[in-house]
């Protein structure tokens, strides 16, 4: 098992461990899950009570195929009516994290209460002292290399001052001078990443026809790659992140792109739907840790080269560091490095024909 893996693992036997050791109750109504994850320790309780709120589309894909209620946003919902319990995974990203605890009050029914788990090395103390902010008070206990917290029961939501404000905190918003919009917790939500400036430094102005985003974040690389390559006359764009999705559609409206543009909420790793004349990609080499995963992009590579058309180009940029180039040797007919800069390095690779 990777770091990644046992880690969320980890967070989640924490999460349950107060029910099973019968310090709290299970509730008989429905139950919300934020964030949510599949494990062992969750499939001690009824699962049909459980509704899933999970944006990443891996994690969602395993909710799914455990036979759970998984949506992208709880508000989407037809029946918005609050939960007697809600479970909350947190994110490391501080705003992230204290909005989501916000949410959880907010969906919490009167009298019901939110239960919240984290890694040690995640921002668990953090996380306890951000939800008894909030909720004014609350119990706790370590294990797994995790801390599990939760409030007393609640009162109503206009009850605690706090709520309003922190459910806000990452709301999407401009950055780099209003050019684009973003929103902590997706990557580089900040920033322009210079992995991705050094590629869309570099793109030839000749890529053409029907391409692909693959990874796209909140769409700064289509952005780049629609305004520097007037013959692209289709872009889809797949991101795993719902949440970075919404801001790639609003980004790339607001450029007002001559191209169709589509957006999948999708797992690169399992391949693409559709065939392509080029694909450009700045793509994950972590999950949602820490941990170095170059098996990722590797996979990214292989379903780009399964989805190109013969002399088909892939636009890639990495970190200096990662192994891709055999990968790359293995499905395309020519490799070359283009540019290295920072730690990182953009390659063109092109199908045979």
């Amino acid at each position: 098992m990777d770091h990644v893996a046992a880690s969320s693992s980890s967070a989640l036997d924490a999460l349950m461990l107060p029910f099973a050791q019968g310090l709290l109750e299970w509730p008989r109504g429905p139950v919300l899950f934020l964030r949510a994850r599949d494990g062992a320790a969750l499939r001690r309780f009824p699962l049909e009570q459980l509704v899933c709120e999970q944006g990443f589309r891996p994690e969602a894909d395993a909710l799914e195929r455990a036979g759970l209620h998984v949506v992208a946003d709880v508000a989407s919902l037809q029946d918005t009516s609050q939960f007697p319990l809600v479970l909350v995974l947190p994110s490391r990203q501080r705003d992230e994290a204290r909005a989501l605890l916000a949410r959880a009050v907010q969906w919490a029914a009167p009298g019901g209460r939110v239960v919240a788990a984290m890694d040690n090395n995640e921002g668990a103390r953090s996380g306890e002292a951000d939800l008894k902010a909030l909720a004014g008070s609350v119990s706790a206990l370590t294990k797994f290399h995790c801390r599990t917290f939760w409030t007393p029961s609640l009162k109503a939501a206009d009850e605690y001052p706090l709520l309003q404000t922190w459910a806000a905190l990452d709301a999407p918003r401009a950055i780099e001078g209003g050019r684009y919009l973003s929103r902590p917790g997706v990557f580089a939500w900040n920033r322009i990443d210079p992995a991705s400036a050094l590629l869309a430094e570099h793109l030839p102005a000749d890529l053409s026809g029907a391409g692909a985003d693959l990874g796209a974040g909140w769409g700064y690389l289509s952005v780049s790659a629609l305004s520097r390559c007037p013959g692209i006359h289709a872009l889809d764009l797949y991101e795993a992140e719902s949440r970075a999705l919404a801001l790639a559609r609003d980004n790339l409206a607001a450029c007002a792109p001559s191209a169709r543009c589509d957006f999948f909420w999708h797992d690169v790793t399992h391949g693409l739907p559709k065939q392509y004349d080029f694909i450009i990609s700045n793509p994950p080499f972590h999950a949602q840790g820490r941990a170095d995963r170059p098996d990722i992009g590797q996979r990214f590579i292989a379903a780009a080269a399964a989805a190109l058309k013969p002399r088909g180009r892939l636009w890639l940029v990495a970190n200096r560091h990662l192994p891709y180039e055999s990968e790359l040797r293995t499905h395309f007919a020519s490799v070359r490095t283009v540019a290295e800069r920072d730690g990182f390095k953009v390659i063109e690779a092109v199908r045979a024909a």
